[in-house]
């Protein structure tokens, strides 16, 4: 394990060093820098989902995703950025686990070691992060240095009491961001012997009472929900453009379960007429997702750049 986290390291340092030579995006040049002024606060929001135990990159086979992703080069193109932007919060949705020999190997470990190596602030629960089990994610937690938030899971009667948290805060610069999770229903989709007795209760009832006590009570000056529901669906099932539609207070919803490759957000009015953004990269870290916020200290309002950035061998942001 210690061998192939320093083979791992080392590759990613040669990006890193690699991109930051490339000089591909200078800030004075970047369409940022005119919103940018000192009553301007910039947040940049960077997300993945449904990674699946994607360490390296996709082999070079003739597939369709080939030489793609890798974690090597997204921790790269993540320092990159991290060295340019001040305020950065990094996100994912859920479904850590699954997908390659890795996570049959480890069980998970080398997952959360390389997220908590490349900072992620937070992530919150997919269906396949029960796929050891309660007892195999509980195993693996000691190695993960973020918090996993899910609000609609109750774990009482089980392993996982007590190590979840339903929200966190995050403070950048005087801009407060509630961020607060939601888990897609598990019976059906997931053995029972795999979730024991976790609850699952309603995501639209737990996402307008997270959203309104971090707005109202909490006064964060923005609302983040990771939901791992997926973007949508054909038939009548809970989805993260349900969700927006169904609440209030939510100004982002950052998804996954479905794989959707979003090239741009989506808005959706919620119940107050309002906008509640939707975002999604699709799957096994062949993309991050970048949001750039602008808050207008005098007025309140904000403004929001998106952009999608391949993780290949070139680092674009």
């Amino acid at each position: 394990m210690e061998e192939l986290l320093s083979i791992t390291n080392n590759r990613r340092e040669f990006l890193r060093k690699a991109g930051a030579a490339a000089g591909l995006f200078a800030l004075a040049g970047s369409p940022f820098s005119a919103l940018a002024g000192q009553e301007t606060v910039q947040l940049t929001i960077l997300h993945t989902n449904d990674v699946h135990s994607r360490i390296e990159p996709f082999p070079m086979d003739g597939s369709r995703n080939q030489g793609l992703g890798g974690v090597a080069r997204r921790s790269a193109l993540i320092n990159k950025i991290r060295e340019e932007q001040k305020n950065v919060l990094l996100l994912d949705a859920g479904d850590i686990f699954q997908g390659t020999p890795y996570f049959n190997v480890f069980g998970g470990e080398l997952e959360f070691k390389l997220m908590s190596d490349m900072q992620y602030d937070a992530s919150t629960l997919g269906n396949h992060d029960f796929d050891n089990g309660i007892a195999g994610f509980v195993k693996q937690l000691p190695h993960a240095k973020f918090p996993f938030l899910v609000s609609n899971y109750d774990f009482s009667n089980t392993d996982l009491k007590g190590k979840t948290q339903p929200y966190k805060i995050f403070k950048k610069q005087g801009i407060k961001i509630g961020v607060f999770g939601l888990g897609i229903e598990l019976q059906g989709l997931v053995d029972k012997k795999n979730y024991g007795d976790t609850v699952y209760q309603d995501p639209i009832v737990k996402g307008n009472e997270m959203a309104a006590f971090l707005k109202n009570d909490k006064h964060c000056d923005m609302v983040i929900c990771l939901s791992h529901l997926g973007y949508k669906y054909k038939e009548n099932k809970v989805s993260d453009q349900v969700l927006a539609k169904s609440t209030r207070n939510i100004d982002l919803v950052i998804g996954g379960h479905t794989h959707s490759f979003m090239k741009l957000p989506e808005d959706v009015m919620n119940l107050d007429g309002k906008m509640t953004t939707i975002n999604q990269v699709g799957f096994a870290g062949i993309n991050l997702g970048r949001l750039d916020y602008f808050f207008d200290r005098q007025t309140g309002k904000r403004k929001m750049l998106a952009s999608v950035c391949p993780v290949g061998e070139r680092i674009l942001v």
